[in-house]
């Protein structure tokens, strides 16, 4: 190991040389350290020896890949037209515009110019969003899980969620709706089988510690054969007459229907908020859209919601 170690050069050796120059230009000093020191362990390792230039030579090759990024543009071949592992749906140019000249300098991103005073960064899109969905109130999160989290937790925090066990669903990332629901410290009520859920389990189900009652809207996956599902609307009707709050979490819902173009019929953001739920989350647009149900006000709860995402 010593005659090994003396066949390769010092570090220090390696950085004051002239072609380690233009890499601590180009990188910085602490990452061609650092990828110097790497490249040294490697060959002291492998038992190889190597010159200046050698170890300059596999730094060089090692810190392109590092900065490379990490990202690569890709042909889309596979027969799902917004495949989630592929960065769904691609933006337009107005878009991507739009987003560098957000990004390049200060905005008023939570700043009210009437007032001279902070304002609220849902503000830029929840009319917007409103005025697509239909709902009185609307607010934007990370994806659909967010969204479904923050619903179930500021609703049913504490007490029982009513599902059928026919829409345990689980999604890409591993992300299963008991575990979601666990996260937003919510106890999950099953009502119904696997095949067939109906009204009645609903009802029979309801009691001093329901919190809320939820559809979940399987987008990736069918049961076929001898079935029974209970309508949004009719599940919406049952929540109003015991007074608790209704939640459909549309998964991929649209905010368009895609009928017009030949594709099969999704539930859009506008058909649930019609459905009169509490709450609507949506991956389509990363939103929680709300309409008010009875006394329970759907700005109060995306107000509480907006918070708890910052």
């Amino acid at each position: 190991m010593t005659e090994y170690r003396a066949r390769l050069p010092a570090v220090d050796r390696v950085l004051r040389s002239e072609a380690a120059g233009p890499l601590i230009a180009q990188y910085g000093r602490p990452l061609v350290l650092d990828t110097v020191r790497k490249t040294l362990a490697e060959r002291r390792l492998s038992g190889k020896a190597a010159s200046v230039a050698a170890v300059i030579e596999a730094s060089a090759a090692s810190l392109a890949r590092t900065m490379q990024p990490s990202q690569r543009q890709v042909f889309n071949l596979t027969g799902t037209v917004l495949h989630t592992n592929l960065g769904r749906a691609s933006l337009p140019d107005e878009a991507i515009a739009a987003a560098a000249a957000a990004m390049r300098d200060p905005t008023t991103l939570e700043y009210d110019l009437a007032t001279g005073s902070r304002g609220e960064r849902d503000d830029h899109i929840a009319g917007w969003l409103t005025r697509l969905t239909g709902a009185e109130a609307a607010l934007a999160v990370n994806n659909n899980a967010a969204a479904l989290v923050l619903a179930l937790n500021t609703l049913a925090e504490g007490r029982e969620t009513i599902v059928s066990r026919g829409e345990l669903i689980e999604i890409g990332g591993s992300f299963r709706l008991p575990d979601i629901m666990a996260r937003a410290a919510t106890r999950l009520r099953e009502v119904g089988t696997t095949n067939r859920t109906h009204l009645a389990d609903f009802a029979a189900a309801i009691g001093p510690e329901t919190g809320l009652i939820l559809k979940a809207h399987t987008s990736n996956y069918a049961i076929q054969g001898f079935t029974a599902a209970t309508p949004a609307a009719k599940l919406a009707a049952l929540a109003r007459e015991h007074g608790v709050p209704f939640v459909e979490d549309l998964g991929s819902g649209s905010l368009v229907d895609l009928e017009g173009w030949g594709l099969p019929h999704e539930p859009t953001a506008a058909e649930a908020v019609t459905q009169e739920p509490i709450s609507s989350p949506s991956a389509a647009t990363n939103c929680w859209a709300a309409r008010r149900q009875g006394s329970s006000s759907a700005a109060r709860i995306s107000s509480r919601a907006s918070r708890a995402t910052r």
